[in-house]
């Protein structure tokens, strides 16, 4: 069994949902030596996630972000975690929503995503600094 673990840091990204894959994918290269495995991405935030989805269309990732905004309000009147701005409480809530983590088959020397799917970082502060990712790739 062969095991690879990267830390990187990503670039500061808006608030919205955007796709990581290729950033994933060029701080991986060492998945092209595992013939059958896992890849999993942790984020190491509590306002931000990770998820899986449409890769193709932009305007998905402009629904999840106007979707998760009527789910997850801001400023809602019974918010007692307030003190770091009207987007941080909701920002805990929709991470822990979505999730830290996303799992990939790794086959034959690549991810293993349907044709239409890629990684999301979901950003749900309105300004943030780069995040930490811990990518672990392990396998065969």
């Amino acid at each position: 069994m062969k095991f690879y673990q990267k830390e990187i840091r990503t670039r500061p990204f808006p608030r919205g949902y955007h796709l990581i894959t290729p950033d994933v994918l060029r701080s991986m290269p060492d998945i092209k030596n595992i013939e059958q495995g896992i890849l999993q991405v942790f984020i190491k935030h509590t306002s931000a996630s990770l998820t899986i989805n449409e890769n193709a269309d932009p305007s998905v990732r402009v629904d999840f972000e106007s979707h998760m905004n009527v789910v997850v309000p801001e400023n809602a009147p019974y918010y007692i975690h307030t003190y770091e701005g009207s987007d941080d409480m909701p920002a805990h809530i929709k991470s822990s929503l979505l999730g830290a983590s996303v799992q990939i088959p790794i086959t034959k020397g690549q991810l293993n995503l349907g044709i239409w799917q890629g990684i999301y970082l979901c950003e749900h502060r309105n300004t943030a600094s780069g995040r930490n990712l811990v990518i672990t790739a392990f396998g065969q």
